[in-house]
């Protein structure tokens, strides 16, 4: 965007737009989070094994795939702002089916309906964001989905902490006889229907109403967003690069000229799955399970947990910093080498330990180092792949395109969370911690090389010059 666009940009109302906008990736973060301090009320409650643990935890993600699919192709027709309306309402109620549940299957029913509220927003927030925002400005912008993420993770965190503490441990009663783990799922309905009705105040993205035709509205729009000079060249590009015989479909990720998918998709889907490969969630996921593995207390591993917390997003204001200064490639190639290097020295941590009555138990010198690499490996994460993936996928596609690669871009990095968190309960008791860890420092070397070989630069381009 040109200089003079920029001095005609209504920050407060851009602003008021991201910080609503920005409330799904908090609820993103809450949801996925707020597993973490549950699982010995699960466990307990419904006498699961660890096969079911695992199944139970993970519902939320095959939810999380399915809502992203939908959400990336539902936003194309129904717009984006109806589409995260939807999700905040599938937030209430799962929370409160989730809080309630009277058995496992139900658990899984409530944790896979939170998760087609998370997958919608975890795809429509960045999106929505850099389709109302100017080039210069959209990877700081934009970056605030990860910090609201980890923002969201943390909260639970803090929650589940003080709910566990109040009642005594998070399988003992709390308010009204119920378990404190049973509130630390209701918990998320604050949040969830704060999302919900300040949703109903922030307009339509532009891009949506030029695409499904309605170019007085989103000229409306673009005037409050930009000013009117601004708005009427703004509505001509975004006309010029959505086709003009026909709506955007899931089709068009196919290179009508060759016949194969789009190479841009590929490159989406990549950064997806790699994202999730590293094996970032196993940290938030269960944390504090692997923290009591290494042989501290539940207490003391929901104080890491707020830890590594609170330093992802110190990590995220950093990359917020940086992303529109140094741009996104160099981030990412930043926190492929950081991962690598502290992962490579978490396995080689849990394969000098010692393992009595199933349990894994360090040196407390090596103890302390596992503890310190882990922590420095969420700061690398949260510097890079984090917050630099969701930007990326929410600017890198062109218009015409980008509700259906996030859409796919979307789904693939849910089901690699998926099998990633779900196969972590069997591989660290089965396998073994350095062998499963061994397998992620495995993929954040192999990142490095992705990012060099396909991954494009798109600090300071705007979205109608995307190409894909």
């Amino acid at each position: 965007m040109s200089e003079n666009r920029d001095a005609t940009i209504n920050l407060p109302l851009v602003t008021a737009i991201v910080c609503v906008a920005t409330i799904g990736g908090f609820m993103f973060g809450y949801d996925s989070g707020v597993i973490n301090g549950t699982q010995d009320g699960l466990r307990s409650t419904f006498n699961l094994s660890e096969v079911w643990l695992g199944v139970t935890v993970s519902a939320l993600l095959p939810g999380c795939a399915v809502g992203a699919f939908l959400a990336g192709r539902s936003a194309d027709l129904w717009g984006r702002r109806r589409v995260m309306v939807a999700a905040a309402v599938l937030f209430i109620i799962s929370a409160l089916g989730a809080g309630a549940a009277g058995s496992a299957l139900m658990m899984i029913f409530a944790r896979f309906a939170a998760g087609i509220g998370v997958g919608a927003a975890s795809v429509l927030s960045p999106a929505y964001i850099s389709e109302v925002t100017p080039a210069n400005m959209r990877g700081r912008l934009s970056s605030l989905q990860q910090i609201m993420i980890i923002a969201g993770l943390t909260g639970a965190f803090f929650a589940n902490y003080f709910l566990a503490q109040s009642a005594g441990r998070s399988t003992d009663p709390l308010w009204l006889g119920y378990a404190a783990w049973r509130w630390m799922f209701w918990m998320q309905i604050i949040p969830a229907s704060v999302f919900f009705l300040t949703l109903l105040f922030i307009p339509e993205s532009p891009r949506f109403l030029v695409a499904k035709g309605r170019h007085e509205e989103a000229k409306a729009v673009l005037t409050r967003l930009f000013g009117t000079a601004t708005a009427a060249s703004k509505s001509q590009e975004i006309r010029g690069s959505i086709a003009a015989d026909h709506s955007p479909r899931l089709s068009d990720l196919i290179d009508r000229s060759t016949g194969k998918l789009r190479s841009i998709v590929w490159v989406g889907v990549g950064l997806a799955t790699f994202q999730q490969l590293v094996g970032i969630n196993v940290v938030f996921y269960y944390g504090a399970v692997l923290w009591q593995a290494v042989g501290f207390s539940e207490s003391d591993s929901l104080k890491i947990n707020i830890l590594s917390g609170t330093l992802s997003i110190a990590a995220c204001l950093v990359a917020l910093f940086l992303i529109d200064w140094i741009g996104r490639k160099p981030l990412l190639l930043i926190g492929s080498i950081g991962m690598a290097a502290t992962l490579g020295i978490l396995t080689v941590a849990f394969a000098t330990g010692d393992i009595s009555n199933g349990t894994l138990h360090l040196a407390p010198r090596i103890g302390l180092l596992a503890l310190i690499s882990a922590n420095l490996y969420v700061i690398f994460f949260n510097l890079s792949w984090g917050p630099v993936m969701w930007v990326m996928l929410g600017e890198m596609f062109p218009n015409q395109i980008r509700g259906s690669g996030l859409a796919v871009s979307g789904a693939a990095q849910w089901t690699a969370n998926f099998l990633i968190s779900m196969s972590f309960p069997v591989l660290a008791k089965f396998i073994g911690l350095p062998i499963t860890y061994g397998f992620y420092t495995a993929c954040a070397f192999l990142s490095i090389f992705f990012v060099l070989k396909m991954v494009h630069e798109t600090r300071g381009r705007e979205l109608e010059d995307m190409v894909g």
